[in-house]
């Protein structure tokens, strides 16, 4: 079964808008695993404009679901990682400008340092994880660096949608398949991610190696109008759909 996992930043965005202790990231990642979520992912962000530090602390003492800490590769968050030991550490590029993430790491540009950055990451037991775009020369870098798993970009595919620019989301689909088809043929696990929503996460679900998607923004903003929970339940329902 293609797993969903749930990003909870953007309950931690609302929360910190107003500085009350809710909506609490904890509980949606509790409303979350009810619904049927697979596991939590949350971006520890190097300015903390959203999940904080005590909410991973929260996340680790009590979620049951295994935790996927998205981060940028910065001596820092290795630390935080190292400290807590999630399931999953997912190394995503970081600007502080930035709104959200706008592109994939440049894995083939800095492959003696992310090499030297996740080996002690995987020696303590969390799975390595590079958000990448779909390109070849990245993929085969995040192989030859060890990492287990990568996260495809799939933020163009889903703004191409938006924008009405079918043949050129097409072309990007067929990129995201062609990548997904090379990450497994070198071992590495795939997984895809970012801007996802009911319209355009079934082609992305249908690619039969992609193993995970993770979600979180769209599932967010929708639960504003029909509950974290039945956003949840309705994402699973167009992804099975999707790949049966």
């Amino acid at each position: 079964m293609l797993r969903l996992g749930v990003n909870i930043d953007h309950v931690a965005t609302i929360r910190n808008a107003r500085g009350t202790p809710w909506p609490d990231p904890l509980r949606a990642a509790r409303i979350a695993e009810q619904a049927g979520a697979d596991g939590i992912t949350a971006h520890l962000r190097e300015d903390r404009r959203h999940i904080s530090d005590a909410d991973i602390d929260a996340l680790m003492a009590d979620l049951r679901l295994p935790l996927n800490l998205e981060m940028a590769a910065t001596a820092e968050m290795q630390q935080i990682a190292l400290r807590h030991r999630p399931h999953a550490v997912c190394l995503v590029p970081e600007k502080r400008e930035e709104r959200t993430t706008e592109g994939g790491l440049d894995v083939a540009g800095n492959e003696n340092y992310l090499a030297e950055y996740i080996a002690p990451l995987r020696d303590a037991g969390s799975r390595v994880s590079l958000f990448i775009g779909h390109e070849p020369d990245q993929i085969r870098a995040a192989a030859r660096i060890g990492a287990a798993v990568v996260e495809l970009h799939t933020g163009a595919y889903c703004d191409l949608d938006t924008e009405g620019r079918h043949a050129d989301r097409d072309a990007e689909l067929r990129g995201l398949r062609d990548g997904a088809a090379l990450a497994a043929s070198l071992g590495l696990e795939v997984h895809a991610g970012h801007g996802l929503t009911f319209d355009t996460v079934g082609p992305i679900a249908a690619i039969p190696e992609i193993a995970e998607l993770n979600i979180g923004h769209f599932l967010i903003a929708e639960s504003v109008f029909i509950g974290l929970g039945d956003a949840i339940r309705k994402m699973r329902r167009c992804m099975d759909k999707a790949r049966t």
